[in-house]
Parts: structure tokens; C-alpha cells; sequence
């Protein structure tokens, strides 16, 4: 049996940042990335290393607060696109964002993802953050669900290479 979850503790923002660009090297089309966690706990940054490893530079990620919705055309040509549903009011307001695509044929962000009620995917990576209270550091828990699930093996390969464990 896959163990499809995984915990680490993420001691400094680098280390977020190196979690976003292991999990872009996992994705593929379809995938959607669930991101939780209180306010400031560093979703829009682990967000944006996803961004900029698959843009292949450090261009400028704004966070979608006010927009719901940002895309990103990959050198691969495959669209990101981040939502940040905090101001969503009914989770079927969601399909106004294209998010119905999203989840087909790109790869998706989705910060606050409980404002989708019972629209989540079905294949999905969830990412939970939490402040530890030591300096910059987060404890990240990860479950995969779907086809996610054995994705988790490799990711898991990924993050025990480059972020100590």
C-alpha cells in the first residue's frame, strides 16, 4: 500500500520555496494543489516557487487577493493558474473562474480551498502549513488523493534528497 501523506518540518522560507519546486517537478497536467493554513503562514509563497520553477525564473507572482484568479503560460506551455478564494461567497461562484478548466488542463493553485465546499477534485495533492512558532519555521503536511497518491513516492524521494528530514 502507498503511503500517500507526508509531514516535514520547513525551518526557513528557503526551504518553502524548495518544497514549491518539488512538487511542480511532480505535476502534470490536471494537477490541482489544495493549499491551507491561517493567514501568513506562507501559501502565496510556496505558491509562487511553484510559479517560478515552472516558468523557469523569478518573475513577478502577485498574489490573486483581489483578482481571485492569476494564469501562467509554463515553458512547456501548460497554463497555472492561482486562485485565492478567500472572498468567495458560494463555492459555484468558483465556475465563473474557470476553475472547471483549470482542473481539466493546467495545474492548479488553490489557496483557501474549503470555500469549494464539496467541489474539490478528485486527484488532488492537499497541502496543509502551519507556523511552529521558531523563527521562520512551518510544519507542512501533505496527502495526496487520487492519482496523487502515487505521485507521493516520488515526491517523497524528492524532498528526502534536498530537505533533510
Amino acid at each position: 500500500m502507498v503511503n500517500a501523506s507526508i509531514r516535514l518540518s520547513l525551518p526557513n522560507i528557503e526551504s518553502v520555496s524548495a518544497l514549491g519546486s518539488y512538487i511542480y517537478k511532480t505535476s502534470a497536467v490536471g494537477t490541482a494543489i489544495t493549499l491551507s493554513g491561517e493567514i501568513g503562514v506562507g501559501k502565496t509563497t510556496l505558491a509562487r516557487s511553484i510559479i517560478h520553477a515552472a516558468l523557469g525564473e523569478e518573475e513577478e507572482v502577485p498574489s490573486p487577493t483581489f483578482t481571485l484568479v492569476q494564469t501562467y503560460e509554463t515553458l512547456s506551455g501548460i497554463n497555472i493558474w492561482h486562485f485565492d478564494l478567500y472572498r468567495l461567497v458560494h463555492p459555484e461562484d468558483s465556475f465563473e473562474l474557470g476553475i472547471e478548466e483549470a482542473f481539466a488542463n493546467g495545474i492548479s493553485l488553490v489557496e483557501w480551498p474549503e470555500r469549494l465546499g464539496s467541489l474539490w477534485p478528485p486527484h488532488r495533492l492537499e497541502v496543509m502549513m502551519a507556523l511552529t512558532g521558531w523563527h521562520e519555521g512551518r510544519q507542512a503536511s501533505l496527502q495526496g488523493h487520487g492519482w496523487w497518491k502515487a505521485r507521493m513516492c516520488l515526491l517523497r524521494q524528492l524532498i528526502r534528497k534536498n530537505i533533510h528530514l
